[in-house]
């Protein structure tokens, strides 16, 4: 029988500067899970290349959607509260190919950014813990240079100009992310990320935190819902 979830779902959310190692951290935790529990990856920024380069999209988003979606990607953009529906349709929509049950963990890379995103998805997902990867800029630069985590293959939007506007919208919007998590009481694991640093030793640091101080929520049984 199918254990289909209900919103919202549970979900850890990953936090740190483009470059820090946010989607090889993410795929580790997919592939080797959070907690004893099943973990589900949703990279936001693959997920908008994807529906992008797809042929067929179109049957699940309008050419208006599409042609949003190609601006947020090439201007570096982010999703506004009123452009907000199109995320929720899009995570849904992910949540439903990933076969996601309630049982399981969302691992959230890319969404929410800002604290109004952080509000509007309080209805689709739960977000009990923070995973904070501190990443100089200099850090960053050296990482995507060296593609240290593997995942900058084949990116069109690493240029040094696009690169410095991520970083400054993100201390201007997502890194209050943090604060306003933990008002809310949510756990955050830090984890200093160098040019060097691997995924292998990103994954380590986290389970030794998370197994310090594991978030009650996440491991006691989830309810058959």
């Amino acid at each position: 029988m199918k254990n289909n979830p209900s919103f919202p779902v549970d979900a850890i959310l990953l936090l740190g500067p483009t470059g820090a190692g946010k989607t090889p951290l993410g795929d580790f935790i997919a592939l080797r899970g959070f907690l004893s529990r099943r973990a589900v990856h949703l990279d936001f920024g693959s997920e908008l290349r994807s529906i992008v380069a797809v042929r067929g999209a179109s049957v699940a988003y309008s050419p208006g959607e599409l042609k949003f979606i190609h601006g947020v990607l090439e201007d570096g953009l982010l999703l506004e509260n009123e452009h907000f529906s199109l995320a929720t349709k899009i995570i849904r929509l992910f949540l439903e190919r990933a076969r996601f049950s309630s049982r399981d963990v969302l691992v959230l890379n890319g969404i929410p950014r800002h604290e109004g995103q952080a509000t509007d998805i309080a209805s689709i997902a739960r977000v009990h813990s923070l995973v904070v990867l501190n990443c100089t800029p200099e850090a960053v630069f050296m990482r995507i240079q060296d593609n240290t985590g593997g995942d900058r293959t084949g990116r069109e939007d690493d240029e040094r100009v696009l690169i410095e506007k991520k970083m400054r919208i993100f201390q201007e919007r997502t890194a209050p992310l943090i604060e306003h998590y933990e008002r809310a009481g949510c756990g955050v694991y830090r984890i200093e990320i160098t040019g060097r640093t691997t995924t292998d030793a990103a994954y380590e640091k986290l389970s030794s935190l998370a197994a310090a101080n594991p978030p009650v929520s996440l491991i006691t049984e989830p309810p058959q819902r």
